[in-house]
C-alpha cells in the first residue's frame, strides 16, 4: 500500500509541470474561461432581450440559446483539455 502511495505522489509531481509550459497552460486556461463566460453572458442577455421583444417566440429562442450555450461549453472544455496537455 505504501509503495502505491509513493507511485501516485511521483506521478502527481511529474504531471504538475514546471517552467514556461505550465505558465502558458495556466494563462490559456484563464483565457478560455473568460471567453466562455463572456460568450454565455452575451447569449443570455440577447436571449432575454429577444424574448422581451417577441414573447410568442420565447420557446424557440430559449431552445436556440441553450444549444448555443452547450456548444460554447463544449469548445471551452476541449480548449481546457488542450491547455492541460501543454508542458
Amino acid at each position: 500500500m505504501l509503495n502505491m502511495l509513493a507511485l501516485v505522489q511521483e506521478a502527481a509531481g511529474a504531471a504538475a509541470g514546471t517552467g514556461l509550459g505550465a505558465g502558458i497552460a495556466i494563462v490559456g486556461a484563464g483565457i478560455v474561461v473568460i471567453g466562455a463566460g463572456i460568450g454565455i453572458g452575451r447569449i443570455g442577455g440577447d436571449m432575454t432581450e429577444a424574448m422581451a421583444r417577441q414573447p410568442e417566440a420565447a420557446a424557440q429562442i430559449q431552445t436556440g440559446a441553450i444549444i448555443l450555450a452547450a456548444l460554447i461549453e463544449g469548445v471551452a472544455l476541449f480548449a481546457l483539455v488542450i491547455a492541460g496537455f501543454i508542458k
